[in-house]
Order: C-alpha cells, then structure tokens, then sequence
C-alpha cells in the first residue's frame, strides 16, 4: 500500500530531523572536554603523607573544542567547598562555570586545594595561607609546563572565591608569576558580627559531622552543620533549592588555621597591595558576610564597590569591580550566575587580553 505523498514527505521530514538532532549530539558531547590529573606540590610546613612522596593537588581541566587557548583560568574554591563549587553536579548548562566558560572558547583548570577533595589531606595546624598559596604557585608552573592535559599555557589567571580569594590574593601579591586575578565573594571589611555568629552556630567540627565523618580529619578541621549553608552562602529570591541541596551534598572541609590566617593575612592585612596585574572582584550584592552595614561595604553597585576596595590596591587603575544584583556570598551558584560569568569573560577579554578559542553551547 503506497502511503499518500504529504504522509511520506512528513515522515521524510520527522527523519531528517531526527537525524539532524542525533548528528548534532555528539558534537555537542564534544564541544568541551574535561580531564582530572593530580599534580605534585610542596608547602611549608608540609611534611609527605608517606616518606619520601610529595602531596598532591588533584585539578579538573576543561578545554573547548579545537585548539586549546593560551589562558587557563586557575580556579580556587572557598572554604568548606571544593572543586565542585565550580562544576556543580546540578544542571551543569546553567551552574558549572567550568562548562559554561569551555562552551565559550575558555579553558580553566579547577582545584582541590590541600585538605580538601581528592587532593592530599595533611595535618591541619601548618595548613596556612602561606602553605596553600605556595601550593598554587606551584600549580601555576605546572600549568605553564604543559602538566595538566599536556597543554602548556602561555597565560594564567588565578581566580579565587571566598577563602580561596585570600589564598589567591597572597598568591599573586608574593610570587608575581599570573597574568590576572579574580577575586569573588570577598572584601576587605568583612561582616565580623555575622562571620563570628556564623562561625559559631554554623559550623562544627568535621569528626562530629555524619556526612564527612569518614574522612577521618584531625579536630581543627571544620565544616558547615547541616542546613547552614543556605543561610551563609545564599540571598533568598536568587538560589534554587536544588542547587543549595547539591552544594550541602558535595560540602568539604577547611582547616581552621588556614581560614584564620587567610582572614587575616589576606583579607583584612591588604595582600592586595602587592598585585601587579589586572584585578577583577566580585560580590553577590546581599552577601551578608562581607557586605551591608556590618561590613561597612555598600554593594548596591560596582561603582560604590570600587571607591571602597581602591585604597587597598597599589594601582587602583588595574582594579574593575562588578556586583551581581541579588545574589548572596556564593555567587557562581545563584540563579543569574550567568551574568557574572559574562562580566568575567569580557574583562578576560579587555584587560588580560585573553581571546576565546571558538564558540560552542552547552546546552
């Protein structure tokens, strides 16, 4: 029985179709590509976890398709968090500013750092902002030589959230090997009434807590209690549940002397003073821990953001704030996240110089 012609040709058509989609899919699938690598590390203070073997920092790598950019952006999570800060495992099209960055042309290399994740887990009390700023020195060597993914890369930008900006603020300012920084979710007047009340009724000790008890920490290292992390870390109005529920499920641990000594060393005592090169910092405009009345930060917008955080720089002309409208502490997490990574990417663009490397969605 022969079908009637506007039945075949409907059918012919639903097939080029789907062909066309299924074509599609794998380049897609291709579009970016990520690869784990653990890279050897020193720090002071630092003893081998065994004899004679350095420690480690385990990083993700992902590049877009083609050829593979001269920038990397090192990545370096907050406290509490790991590398998932950066490539959440919840609608990854929307969330993961790894992916979103590849699908854009950039290649960034997101990190562990020591104590936390799958890098190594040394004893608490040297695990300093010194030790994890040489650390990630170190990581930026390895990323010029061609160690991770075997792609040598001509320029590094550093980019730091939270506890991680102060790692990455002494980083930069001690060692002067990156061509940018990035610092989010940080300024130099903190929150201290509600970082102090956080802190206490926020956090505990990671031996008391059931969900990373099996890590077997020593007791000065500390992770958020359960559902604290949705108060600290998010603005009510500009956070999907489930990601807050996917950020409780992938929390790690962080050093209390690390997380003091960045407090001090590389927020308050201005680190910043000693960059050289372009400066980009973030903060979600209700991030309760460093801005608002308590924090004396007016971050209403990035002009006002500015005027305050200039003094703190040598060259406040290598200084561009941005402030993400509604969003709380963790801004790589909220539901416009994508704005910030657009702002992120035109300053890579205008004051790194770092050109993307094609262009390919996501999703």
């Amino acid at each position: 029985m022969r079908l009637p012609v506007k039945v075949t040709s409907a059918l012919f058509a639903c097939g080029v179709l789907l062909a066309s989609l299924t074509a599609a899919m794998p380049a897609e699938a291709a579009a970016i590509s990520c690869t784990d690598t653990d890279l050897p590390v020193t720090g002071p203070g630092l003893p081998p976890l065994v004899p004679g073997a350095p420690a480690t920092v385990h990083g993700r790598l992902c590049l877009p398709a083609g050829q593979a950019p001269d920038t990397v952006q090192l990545l370096v999570h907050g406290g509490t968090y790991n590398s998932a800060y950066w490539d959440l495992p919840y609608e990854p099209q929307r969330y993961s500013y790894q992916r979103d960055m590849a699908g854009h042309g950039y290649a960034t290399f997101a990190v562990d750092q020591l104590g936390a994740g799958r890098s190594s887990h040394p004893l608490s009390l040297p695990l300093s902002v010194w030790a994890e700023a040489e650390a990630m020195h170190e990581v930026v060597g390895h990323l010029r030589a061609g160690h991770a993914g075997g792609v040598a890369f001509g320029k590094v930008v550093i980019a730091g959230h939270s506890v991680g900006s102060g790692v990455v603020a002494v980083e930069a300012s001690t060692y002067h090997d990156v061509d940018g920084v990035i610092l989010t979710g940080i300024t130099h007047l903190p929150a201290l009434p509600v970082l102090v009340v956080g802190a206490a009724l926020g956090l505990q000790p990671v031996l008391l807590d059931n969900q990373l008890s099996t890590l077997g920490s020593d007791p000065l290292y500390f992770t958020t209690k359960p559902g604290a992390r949705a108060g600290l870390f998010y603005a009510e109005g500009d956070a999907d549940p489930a990601v807050i529920a996917a950020d409780e499920a992938t929390k790690d641990q962080v050093s209390v002397p690390g997380m003091g000594t960045v407090a001090v060393f590389g927020i308050v005592l201005p680190a910043t003073k000693g960059i050289t090169v372009p400066v980009l910092q973030v903060v979600g405009e209700k991030d309760v821990l460093f801005c608002g009345p308590l924090a004396l930060r007016d971050c209403s917008d990035a002009g006002a953001l500015h005027a305050q955080e200039a003094p703190y720089y040598a060259d406040p002309s290598k200084l561009t704030t941005y402030v993400l409208p509604g969003a709380g502490h963790s801004v790589a997490l909220h539901e416009n996240a994508g704005d910030y990574r657009d702002a992120t990417r035109s300053w890579l663009r205008e004051r790194v110089g770092a050109a993307p490397q094609g262009y390919h969605s996501i999703g």
